[in-house]
């Protein structure tokens, strides 16, 4: 079995639309990014890329590289995943988003769903849950969100 952890952080910018979790929040605000700035999917990415050995987000995607631009995380997730060696599977992924909005029970299941499928694993594999930064420091003050996710690969049933 492998481990990996993965980290992302965005800030906040009006008139963008929010996605987390590949889902669309009903929102004001997204995340200012180069991509669709889903700091969740990159979180999730870096995890897979950090268990498999296979470097990070910025490896694969770099942000001055005008091709991933305004990207879609949920391909570019697609494609990480594509990256695995056919010895090794994702067990369970488990994701924190951190931040003190939006409010993250309202889209819970629709993440975990869309993770899922994304990941082509059943959703009981998927787990997302959330937390505040009870008002310290920048995601405190409701600058922008964080997200962590952790993610088991295990040997695959092909190998």
């Amino acid at each position: 079995m492998r481990v990996g952890i993965g980290y992302d952080i965005h800030r906040f910018e009006h008139g963008r639309r929010l996605v987390l979790g590949g889902v669309v929040f009903e929102s004001d605000f997204g995340l200012a990014g180069h991509s669709d700035a889903d700091a969740a999917l990159h979180a999730l990415a870096d995890a897979i890329l950090g268990a498999a050995g296979l470097g990070d987000i910025g490896d694969l995607f770099p942000p001055v590289d005008p091709q991933w631009e305004n990207a879609d995380s949920a391909e570019l997730l697609r494609i990480v995943v594509k990256q695995l060696p056919s010895t090794l599977a994702i067990g369970n992924v488990d994701l924190t988003i951190i931040g003190e909005v939006p409010r993250i029970a309202p889209y819970r299941a629709a993440m975990r769903a869309r993770i899922a499928e994304i990941l082509g694993l059943d959703v009981q594999c998927v787990n997302v849950k959330a937390t505040t930064n009870e008002r310290l420091g920048a995601i405190g003050r409701a600058e922008g969100l964080a997200a962590l996710a952790i993610v088991l690969l295990k040997e695959s049933d092909a190998a």
